[in-house]
């Protein structure tokens, strides 16, 4: 069934009274099931999950993948089948949307903890206490979704704005209920099946499920004499260092200390399908130039060394260290410079987004609401924002020590963060929060430049809600397309963030805040050479360019950054002069620098190989143009979760067995 629309006439001519009472009448499925109990148990859980697997590759890239399809394809395909076994009655569609909203929103809560939160404590050396992070994340998230309906009314009832990515779910979701059920449940079960291949894969390179199979299962220790688990080694290049005995070296350094190893990470390569060509390329790019040039040319001058410790222990030369030391500052200067040129070569996203607020030439509204019982009351916004805002400001005081005036003055760049952040989503389906989160962490830095808290928390809390309410907006467009209830969707999202805090926070002190020995948790585990956190890293150079300046940093840092600020302009003005057809990314090179070579590596090898059979596949219609074109997500959403979801329960394994 073709979803319904209004003209380009009459989005243009009508008043928004108009516009709803079309929608009320030709689009609102009144009654139809929404959010029931299981619609809102499947996405609570689904949330949890795929949230999970969000921050998994969030700690590894920095990237915050979505996963509103794969909720879509996921919720469908599991009630599909247990209403096929007669178990229950099918989902309907306002259902399926519910438990994908629920999803997509737990999925937005996991950003701050590998970026905001992951610098504040790299660079403290504090451990956030768990009920603190809860507390922090909770309020920051309900903030976005009350300021998220109000715009509703302007950005989609009224100015029926696009959000692509959003549109994509709706049409998605009509298509797999209205015709195209067949090929819903096709990519559930390429999903299902990639998902089951690469969690096999990782359990067989993954020390705990070794150590379980192997010690606890088999008892292979008692009888074969066993005294550490067998497993395939997931860095392919230890075979040939164990064939060769000799190692490979640029400068004189060991590649291995440079991070340059052959490891290909089926998440990263889940990842790289998902960002494309050009991206990857970047990636890859960035890392090249790093770790096999500028690195062991640093080494060998004696720009980065060994660091020795007030214990006298001595810290080696290693990725994470060549990173901290030397590579971050270009890496994060390249990022910063490329997101700002790239933002303010688009002023459309300003001037757009103040005629929206101005509402400049539109036909006057008179009349009641028509919509005013099914959409969230605007009393709840008018009130909640601000107690939420004053009370998140006051809880940012308590818990990181951020003076409350500090906090005070950094809510009002929230609406005007959002409203551009929202027109952005509407027409790109991409938030500039990097480039915005950085204007208010300058801004808060030149007040206080003596407490890292100053300029990371309050520029993590208005990122953070600029970029929640604009990623909840596409979220709300295909429930408005389907016809669904405001109201439902409001507390959809509510339940969503609770589902997400509520796995990622346990989750994170687990894989990055483990306890030693003595039961003590320590900011030190945070980054490791399986997690490189480049968000955060990323939050914490800035953080102490602002603290420090640059007279600490070595003269080749300095060179190399200024280097970096203009080739990142330039590609930015290419990418500008052609359209975006330009094959570079300066944000995409400096994001290489702080990532893992070995995972950008799988990245563009994920990349490339979707690359060539796109090409390859091109007609419409075939099996394989099904699979490897319009099965590109759901293979690459499989890569991710069967890896992500192993990784995670290795990490779990790794601490009940002893």
């Amino acid at each position: 069934m073709a979803l319904q629309q209004l003209t380009e006439e009459q989005i243009r001519t009508w008043t928004r009274r108009q516009k709803d009472e079309w929608w009320l009448k030709n689009v609102y499925r009144g009654d139809m099931p929404q959010l029931t109990l299981r619609s809102g148990l499947t996405g609570f859980l689904l949330g949890g999950v795929l949230a999970a697997t969000a921050l998994y590759i969030a700690a590894k890239t920095g990237i915050t993948i979505g996963v509103g399809l794969t909720s879509v394809i996921l919720a469908f395909a599991i009630f599909r089948i247990l209403h096929g076994a007669g178990l229950i009655q099918d989902m309907t569609i306002l259902e399926n949307n519910c438990s994908q909203s629920i999803a997509t929103s737990a999925g937005y809560t996991v950003t701050a903890l590998a970026s905001s939160l992951g610098a504040y404590m790299l660079i403290t050396g504090i451990v956030i206490p768990w009920w603190q992070m809860m507390i922090w994340m909770v309020l920051i998230s309900c903030i976005g979704v009350l300021i998220a309906f109000p715009m509703k009314r302007r950005f989609i009832n009224e100015d029926q704005l696009p959000f692509p990515e959003g549109r994509a779910s709706g049409v998605v979701l009509d298509a797999l209920y209205h015709g195209s059920a067949g090929a819903g449940m096709f990519k559930a079960k390429l999903l299902g099946m990639v998902a089951g291949v690469t969690a096999l894969w990782q359990a067989t390179v993954s020390d705990g499920w070794m150590k379980l199979i192997q010690f606890k299962i088999l008892r292979m220790d008692q009888w074969a004499g066993m005294k550490e688990p067998w497993m395939i080694h997931e860095r392919l290049d230890t075979y040939y260092y164990q064939a060769q005995g000799a190692a490979l070296k640029i400068l004189g350094t060991d590649i291995r200390v440079l991070g340059l190893r052959l490891t290909l990470d089926a998440a990263m390569l889940g990842v790289g399908g998902l960002m494309g060509i050009a991206v990857a390329t970047s990636c890859l790019l960035g890392a090249f130039v790093n770790f096999a040039v500028l690195a062991p040319i640093m080494i060998e001058r004696g720009d980065i060394v060994p660091r020795v410790l007030a214990n006298g222990t001595t810290v080696p030369i290693s990725r994470a260290e060549i990173v901290n030391q030397w590579s971050l500052w270009w890496g994060v200067a390249m990022m910063v410079a490329g997101a700002l040129v790239g933002l303010l070569a688009k002023p459309e996203l300003f001037t757009s987004a103040f005629k929206s607020i101005k509402g400049k030439g539109r036909p006057a509204d008179t009349g009641p609401d028509p919509l005013k019982d099914i959409e969230l009351p605007l009393w709840l916004s008018w009130v909640g924002v601000p107690v939420l805002s004053v009370l998140g400001a006051w809880v940012t005081h308590v818990f990181f020590g951020v003076p409350m005036g500090l906090a005070l003055v950094s809510l009002p760049l929230i609406f005007v963060l959002t409203v551009i952040c929202t027109n952005s989503m509407a027409l790109t389906s991409w938030t500039p929060t990097g480039a915005l989160s950085k204007i208010t962490q300058f801004t808060m830095g030149a007040i206080d430049k003596t407490n890292p808290a100053s300029n990371l928390l309050p520029a993590g809390m208005t990122a953070e809600i600029a970029s929640n309410a604009a990623n909840l907006l596409s979220d709300i467009k295909p429930g408005y397309m389907l016809g669904g209830k405001p109201r439902h969707q409001a507390i959809g999202h509510v339940i969503g963030l609770i589902a997400g805090v509520c796995a990622c926070v346990p989750l994170y002190f687990l894989l990055f805040l483990p306890p030693d020995a003595n039961g003590v948790r320590s900011t030190s585990t945070i980054i490791s050479e399986q997690f490189a956190m480049p968000g955060a890293l990323q939050w914490k150079g800035v953080a102490e360019i602002i603290a420090k300046g640059f007279g600490g940093l070595p003269t080749s840092a300095l060179i190399t950054m200024a280097f970096a600020v203009v080739i990142a302009i330039g590609i930015e003005l290419a990418r500008v002069a052609t359209k975006g057809r330009f094959p570079l990314s300066s944000v995409s090179i400096g994001l290489g620098v702080v990532l893992p070579p070995e995972s950008t590596f799988a990245m563009f090898v994920g990349a490339l190989v979707f690359w060539l059979m796109g090409l390859k596949h091109k007609t419409p219609g075939t099996r394989d143009h099904e699979v490897w074109v319009e099965g590109c997500e759901p293979i690459c959403a499989g890569l991710i979760s069967g890896a992500a979801l192993m990784g995670i329960a290795n990490a779990i394994l790794n601490v009940l067995i002893t």
